[in-house]
């Protein structure tokens, strides 16, 4: 079981149809990516995506951040979630790059509670000196 946390906070992950990025189809709405896959890859398919989740296999690995930054840089608007062991302390850069939150392991929900993700959450935006600049 995994745990979803957004800006709202804590949530259970859904049951759906997720496939890697070797396996999608034109009919998957839904793919997982690698830390080290090209995010290009999906350039003709970014419409119909409707969820990629950018795996972080260790939270001192911060490749999937760049991921996810590409993503958004190409248009891709759909759920951004990142997944595996990210912990609260880079909740707010996620969602500075551009993640809509995180799916963590049970175990990381249960070690890090969500009063530490809120708190976390409630001021993401207010260090994200790169959308005041564009405002």
């Amino acid at each position: 079981m995994s745990v979803i946390v957004t800006d709202a906070g804590f949530a259970p992950a859904p049951e759906r149809q997720v496939v890697a990025l070797a396996d999608l189809t034109a009919e998957a709405t839904a793919v997982d990516l690698s830390h080290t896959d090209d995010p290009s890859l999906l350039e003709g398919a970014l419409d119909r995506l409707t969820l990629i989740r950018v795996a972080f296999p260790a939270f001192n690995d911060g490749r999937a951040f760049t991921v996810g930054r590409k993503l958004r840089m190409m248009g891709y608007k759909g759920q951004l979630l990142a997944l595996g062991p990210v912990i609260a302390d880079q909740y707010a850069m996620l969602r500075r790059v551009g993640f809509d939150g995180a799916e963590i392991p049970d175990e990381i929900a249960a070690r890090q509670p969500e009063e530490q993700w809120k708190f976390r959450a409630a001021d993401w935006q207010a260090h994200h000196y790169q959308a005041r600049l564009r405002a």
